[in-house]
């Protein structure tokens, strides 16, 4: 392996930071308000709404170098008839019955982002402009990200690098920082600081906001080129007598913005900290950014040494709280008080009494966030969530309440979102949204609560509703008569038993940390799948999460659906369900709309058409209904609101009113052909959006069939534009805007008058039948698109060269050179003639779809199929631009009155961004056959989106308003598919291969599709630490350890010598309390049959104090039957403190299964106790081999015991890994780098054959296998890759003992785990001669972030080829946040002396943008680098294909 590729498969879910803001909309466009009644006006329910919830802010969550923005979209509870959903996740809590989390973007950065702030707008023009996300990076880089309403994304507003030669001195000589930049706000956006380099502090003053007398519009952002910061200088801390700097915070309520830093005088240590504990202060500094001063107002000191945190109090309280792990204290400038947490609290001089909650808890490693302004929120390390109210009298803070609340996920970061609902991040479990209420305990009586949404607000007093209002910026109801109230009320102790209920109403999956994963066979595998099908028998088995979010992950890298039955049908062509309503039922509409079981099944074959009855079972009805059987069928639907079906064939279409024909039709031709001979037009794809059937001919002309509702009869239509057949159509489609509105309406320039109450509320019934919902969208053979609007055909949107695939689409009515409409419609005309010869190399778009799937905010997508099998994918968004303006009153001044009537209609705020599709693989094109290939469907198994059909089928499935996507590779390529909802099939779906099988199918329940993998999530109660898959009984031995509380005597005998006896004497061991201690397990779990839940087969317990360290299954050969035994052995390791000496024991057990399923049976055969920990263990060619504490050891399996052959004294200090392949040993080490040996049988010799001589702190070692060439793959601490290699003859390597550099790569996640597989054969090694590639493996690795990714070995020229394009894309895509990838990816050596190794591996996260490029840009960078995009495609596909492991 000389050469190879870093591909992310999966990436990161575990969150670490998150923040709220108003990104995406203003705080004045962010007010959720309720559906209005149809009676009422506008002003009855609007300002009870309003009050009610407050502008609900953005969520900004970052997962290691992922970046996503969220909207949180509130449903409320209303009696209206119109929301007659079912209530959400968490029941009705405070008039809302709602809110989940809607992705607004998503970006993966080069690099990983250190800490996140919210750069607030300071409540300047109303709440009209925008707040800004600040992110640093590693050493000492932020951006400030802005969102672009006309690109719909983050643009990057400034950059700021305190980094390279310029700015070595503010390190002052030091290389390693243990944090990196931390990044703090002032709470009314003057100004922000970064904490750099430990002592540094970086003061970046805002860009003064213009007063209220702007322009509406461009409030929020003064210009596109206007950067928030206005300048930065540096404050040196360590000028100002600080030296260790904890944390800072800006405080609330002064003129000029105060930073109050938290930093300890001199450091303390664990055996001093009886003497010298109280080492931490605060100092409080005020910035001026004009002066570029500081000075000191306040400071406090003697805090305790381990204080770590500290929170800004809100106004109107002011000061802060430090938070330590055994106590809070709150310091302002007037007022000081505490609260002691447990006994471990120690008063300064030992005389205070110390006020103690009613309970003992510990805050080390906790987060926090306000709820209102008196009442903080703690989520602790063991996850429960404390409040903690500060009791006050004006601004004078009397004393600190702290009381417990609920138990919920370990958190790694949590905020306030709004005035209603937190979210809690989690890097260890699910990240939760949750929505909270305060209820005080006398004034509001309980049933008047959730009678009405409007009363709420009236009952409670006034002080409650401030209480309510968020603290930051949004005070627009503090005006001055409710400020004197408040100020003039007394105390709020009467208000101290305000009770907060909780309700989760969202969660966002996470599968990290993976510890460990395992590769096995699903339930369902088919034994007899070859090539790429037998891949989706595979599953991986994770150990993920910590303590009681502590779970094993399944996770699935394609769908692998549960058959229900399955018929051998060869030939066919397509399969189609219809419904058929009767006038009978058609009162009982709504909810029954959705749950209507199909009437028919239609299936066409080869000359014939099959039809099905489906109502219970499939029954053939062929002979007895009126149906086209004669031949095949091309499309079949239902029209007029289900109650007649359409089915068109090659040379006409039948009308059916259940099994009997109502009308026939057959086509013209269009008027030039109608001389010559006929024969060549038939239809070849069909579009149905009741009432229109869209027909696309062979020879690229289209028609339209429309429907009378009325008589449910059909006419045929010719669009006048498309009279003459010079304009080719390649691909069209309808788009029919359902929903609670239209949305595409809303993107014209009368789109105000348009959606007026009255309109909006008929949505439900009236707009279906609306006809100018309803959209054509055409694409040309020269590659542009345009939209008409249905029955007119009037052009509302075009496109030039949509084929090529740009960032963002506009309508080129209004944002091209020449606004002439006539020129515009001329140059549309003469296109076809010499413009399809411009350089679109070819490609044409072969399949359009246009879906918007069902929700209150969704947005349609664009789908665009081209013809070398690569997807265009757009989401539409609306921008209402003020550089629309000046073009459209160009046209006005210059042409007639019919024109502008043009411009008034077309949607012209509306624009498309390009959303880029994770890994899919692409179609393997076959020239000349057009089949449809994309199926929408609303429902299967309560999933929408799409499926894609052809050689390489996937789903695209549509979760918050972004788009999953998972292969389905089990059945080799799908011909058709449709959807199936009956009595034995709730909403399943059929499908046909190619192979001629119908296979009638569910989704799997228990998976979860929101996730870049489906994911099956198996609650363990414990945290997980090692796995291994028992391939001959299917089971999964995993070690699960669980805290119990132990009696505190009873733990501290347990560290005593046994053997040198008590040196204590036993009167001084009455220890009271209990003490928690971790108790290990190793159970054995197996996935149920019919892909239930996981149940655990048999448990083996543990010793007191014993830790199990490794589980794995080893095949040992017995000397004395002269057979290999399969058995499953433990290394443990007994923790008794640091007294006592170091002990293991090895576990052999055999297993076996009862063959009614009931229990494994587990049966102990041997146990031996050895000097030192047991950290590894593997099975050298039927020997055990055992890394027991410094040395490792050979032994021989008698059948009895084990008995040493051979050892080592390698001086490693703890081994981490141990990899074998066939007689050779790769050993890694917690820090003394990886060792290479190989065993010797007839001499019984372990020999060290060479070593890494640097120091490395290994987390993870495997074998790389290429051909005939082995590589050693070590990733480290520093989330670093190495790839070493052996070889004697070269002169570096001292003769073969030290093991050369082939390759390093900085990854940016800890990788736990590798596994190696073997790559699967694609186009390009069926094609390529002379170059070995059977026998060639990839790596795949698993990361404490929840990523998962792969290392594949390259050939030389495909890598030189990728390099050549990866510089390229350096400089030719725009880097979010204006991260350089190159620099991501250098090795991270953290000042220590490290000697750079070659690059060879090229970097698929950066490739990856080179397919959303525009057409002609790809083309451009292929020409430079010498070689073409097809090739360039190709490589990548092939690596694809070749990694799709599971």
């Amino acid at each position: 392996m000389s050469f190879a590729a870093y591909k992310m498969m999966h990436h990161a879910t575990g969150i670490e930071h998150c923040a709220s803001g108003f990104i995406s909309q203003s705080a004045a466009d962010a007010t959720p308000r309720a559906p209005e009644l149809p009676g009422d006006g506008l002003d009855s329910e609007w300002p009870s709404s309003t009050k009610l919830i407050g502008p609900v802010p953005n969520l900004i969550t970052v997962a290691a170098n992922v970046l996503e923005v969220y909207t949180v979209r509130i449903q409320e509870e209303s009696s209206n008839l119109m929301s007659s959903k079912p209530a959400k996740r968490g029941g009705v809590l405070a008039g809302v019955s709602g809110a989940s989390l809607e992705l607004v973007c998503h970006y993966r950065l080069h690099g990983n982002v250190e800490s996140l702030g919210v750069l607030t707008n300071g409540g300047v023009n109303e709440g009209r402009r925008r707040d800004s996300i600040m992110l640093t990076f590693r050493d000492a880089k932020f951006s400030v990200l802005e969102f672009d309403d006309s690109l719909h994304g983050l643009r990057t507003s400034s950059m700021h690098c305190f980094e390279g030669p310029d700015w070595l001195h503010l390190k002052k000589g030091r290389e390693c920082f243990s944090t990196g930049p931390l990044v703090k706000v002032d709470p009314l956006g003057r100004c922000s600081a970064v904490l750099v380099y430990g002592l540094q502090m970086i003061v970046l003053k805002t860009a003064e906001a213009s007063s209220g007398l702007a322009v509406e519009d461009n409030t929020f952002n003064s210009g596109p080129g206007a950067s928030r910061i206005e300048s930065s200088y540096v404050v040196g801390l360590r000028d100002l007598d600080m030296k260790h700097v904890k944390d800072f915070i800006f405080l609330h309520g002064y003129i000029e913005p105060v930073v109050v830093i938290l930093h300890e005088q001199e450091l303390t240590w664990a055996g001093r900290v009886s003497w010298k504990h109280h080492t931490c202060m605060i100092s409080a500094l005020s910035i001026n950014t004009t002066l570029k001063q500081h000075p000191l107002i306040w400071s406090a000191n003697n805090l305790p040494h381990d204080a770590y945190k500290i929170l800004a109090v809100p106004s109107p309280i002011g000061g802060v709280l430090v938070i330590a792990a055994n106590t809070i204290h709150y310091h302002s400038q007037s007022t000081s008080c505490f609260l002691a947490l447990n006994n471990f609290a120690v008063p300064f001089d030992g005389s205070q009494e110390m006020p103690r909650p009613g309970f003992i808890t510990e805050l080390d490693a906790a987060n926090a966030t306000w709820l209102t302004n008196d009442v903080a929120m703690f989520s602790t390390k063991t996850g429960e969530l404390l409040l903690l109210t500060l009791v006050y009298d004006g601004r004078i803070v009397q004393r600190l309440e702290l009381s417990k609340s609920r138990a919920s996920v370990l958190t790694s970061d949590i905020t306030t979102i709004g005035s209603s609902l937190f979210f809690l991040g989690s890097r260890l479990g699910d990240s939760l949204l949750v929505q909270y209420n305060s209820e005080v305990g006398t004034p509001v009586p309980a049933t008047g609560l959730k009678e009405e949404v409007g009363d709420i607000e009236t009952d409670a007093p006034l002080a409650k509703r401030l209480r309510r209002s968020p603290s930051d910026a949004l005070r627009d109801i503090a005006n001055n008569e409710e400020l004197s109230l408040f100020g003039s009320s007394p105390n709020n102790s009467q208000l101290a038993q305000k009770t907060f209920s909780f309700a989760v109403r969202d969660s966002l999956l996470n599968v990290g940390p993976l510890k460990d994963f395992s590769y096995g066979l699903r339930i369902n595998a088919d034994p007899n799948a070859t090539g790429s099908a037998k891949q989706s028998n595979y599953e991986l088995v994770c150990c993920s999460g910590h303590g009681k979010n502590g779970s094993l992950s399944v996770l699935q890298q394609s769908i692998r659906p549960e058959t229900i039955t399955q018929e051998s049908l060869p030939g066919c062509k397509g399969i189609w369900t219809v419904y058929h309503k009767n006038l009978r039922s058609d009162s009982s509409k709504g909810a029954a709309y959705e749950d209507e079981y199909h009437a028919y099944l239609i299936i066409s074959l080869e000359n014939r058409t099959m039809v099905l009855q489906t109502a219970n079972n499939l029954e053939e009805v062929t002979e007895n209904v009126d149906y086209y059987v004669q031949g095949s069928t091309v499309a079949a639907g239902n029209l007029f609101e289900r109650r007649r079906v359409i089915q068109i064939f090659a040379r006409g279409a039948r009308i059916l009113d259940g099994a009997f024909m109502t009308q026939d039709l057959t086509f013209k031709i269009s008027n030039s052909e109608a001389g010559e001979g006929s024969e060549g037009t038939i239809v070849s794809s069909v579009f149905i959006a009741d009432p229109y059937v869209l027909l696309r001919m062979t020879d690229g002309s289209i028609q339209l069939l429309v429907g009378d509702p009325s008589t449910c009869t059909v006419s045929v239509i010719i669009p006048p534009a498309f009279e003459s057949s010079d304009k080719l159509v390649s691909a069209c489609t309808l788009y029919q805007d359902k929903g609670h509105e239209a949305w595409l309406r809303k993107t014209s320039t009368d789109a105000w008058l348009g959606t007026g109450i009255g309109e909006g509320i008929d949505g439900t019934d009236g707009m279906m039948h609306d006809q100018g919902d309803v959209y054509c969208v055409l694409c040309y053979e020269n590659g542009n698109l345009e939209i008409f609007d249905l029955p007119n055909f009037n052009s509302v949107f075009s496109v030039d060269k949509f084929v090529s695939g740009k960032g963002h689409i506009v309508d080129s009515f209004f944002h091209d050179p020449v606004n002439d409409p006539e020129s515009l419609m001329k140059r549309n005309s003469e296109a076809n003639g010499d413009g399809r010869k411009e350089a679109n190399h070819g490609i044409q778009v072969v399949e359009l779809s246009m879906q918007r799937w069902a929700s209150d905010h969704s947005r349609p997508f664009l789908f665009g199929i081209l013809s070398d099998g690569s997807i265009l994918c757009y989401h539409a968004y609306i921008y209402e631009g003020s550089e629309n303006a000046p073009a459209v009153n160009d046209v006005y001044c210059q042409t007639s009155i019919s024109r502008s009537s043009i411009s008034s209609s077309r949607l012209r705020n509306l624009r498309f961004v390009r959303v880029f599709l994770d890994t899919y693989a692409r179609e393997e094109s076959k020239s000349g056959i057009s089949s449809q290939r994309i199926n929408i469907f609303k429902n299967v198994s309560g999933v929408q989106g799409l499926f894609l059909s052809g050689t390489r089928p996937a789903w695209f499935m549509i979760f918050r308003e972004r788009i999953r996507i998972h292969p389905q590779v089990c059945d080799g390529p799908i011909g058709a598919f449709t959807v199936l909802h009956n009595v034995n099939c709730n909403h399943g779906f059929i499908y046909i291969t190619s192979q001629g099988a119908l296979k009638i199918c569910q989704l799997s329940a228990l998976s979860s599709y929101d996730n870049y993998w489906p994911v099956q999530k198996v609650s363990l109660k414990g945290t997980p630490h090692q796995i291994t898959y028992f391939a001959e009984k299917n089971l999964y031995p995993v070690i699960v350890s669980v805290p119990m509380l132990k009696p505190l005597n009873q733990v501290i005998q347990s560290l005593i010598d046994q053997e040198v006896g008590n040196q204590f004497e036993n009167d001084n061991l009455n220890f009271e309390g209990t003490y928690p201690v971790e108790e290990f397990e190793v159970r054995i779990m197996e996935p149920e049959k019919s892909s239930g839940p996981w149940q655990t087969k048999a448990t083996i317990p543990m010793q007191s104090s014993e830790n199990a360290l490794t589980v794995r299954v080893v095949t040992l050969y017995n000397t004395t039957t002269q057979e290999n035994e399969t058995l499953l052995a433990v290394g443990t390791a007994f923790v008794q403190g640091e007294d006592v000496a170091a002990r293991g024991r090895v576990l052999l057990f055999s297993v076996d299964k009862n063959s009614d399923g009931g229990q494994a049976m587990v049966s102990d055969v041997y146990s031996k106790e050895l000097k030192g920990a047991i950290s590894a263990l593997a099975s050298l060619q039927g020997h055990l081999l055992i890394a027991s504490g410094p040395k490792i050891i050979l032994h021989k399996w008698t059948g009895l015991e084990l008995n040493g052959v051979a050892f080592f004294d390698v001086p490693p200090l703890y081994v981490v890994s141990l990899n074998i392949v066939k007689n050779f040993i790769l050993l890694g080490d917690v820090h003394k780098s990886i060792y290479f040996l190989s065993w010797k049988e007839q001499g019984s010799q372990l020999n060290l054959l060479a070593k890494d001589f640097g120091s490395l702190d290994c987390l993870a070692t495997e074998f790389l296998i290429d051909g005939s060439t082995l590589s050693l793959t070590v990733s480290d601490e520093q989330k670093n890759v190495q790839i070493f290699y052996y070889a004697p003859k070269q002169s570096e390597s001292w003769k073969g003992q030290k093991l050369l550099s082939r390759s390093e790569f900085h990854v940016g996640a800890h990788i736990t785990k590798f596994l190696r597989l073997q790559l699967l054969p694609t186009s390009a090694d069926r094609t390529s001669t002379g170059y070995d590639k059977t026998n060639r493996f990839g790596l795949l690795f698993g990361t404490l972030d929840g990523s998962i990714g792969c290392i594949a070995p390259l050939d030389e020229l495909t890598f030189r080829r990728l390099q050549s394009l990866q510089k390229k894309l350096v400089d030719a895509v725009s880097h979010v946040a204006g991260l350089n990838p190159r620099s991501f990816r250098h090795f991270c050596s953290y000042g220590k002396a490290h000697r750079p190794g070659p690059d060879t591996i090229v970097d698929c996260e950066l490739l990856s943008h080179y397919e959303m490029l525009p057409l002609e840009e790809q083309a451009g960078i292929a020409q430079q680098i010498g070689t073409t995009r097809t090739q360039i495609m190709s490589n990548l596909n092939d690596l694809t294909l070749g990694t799709s492991f599971l």
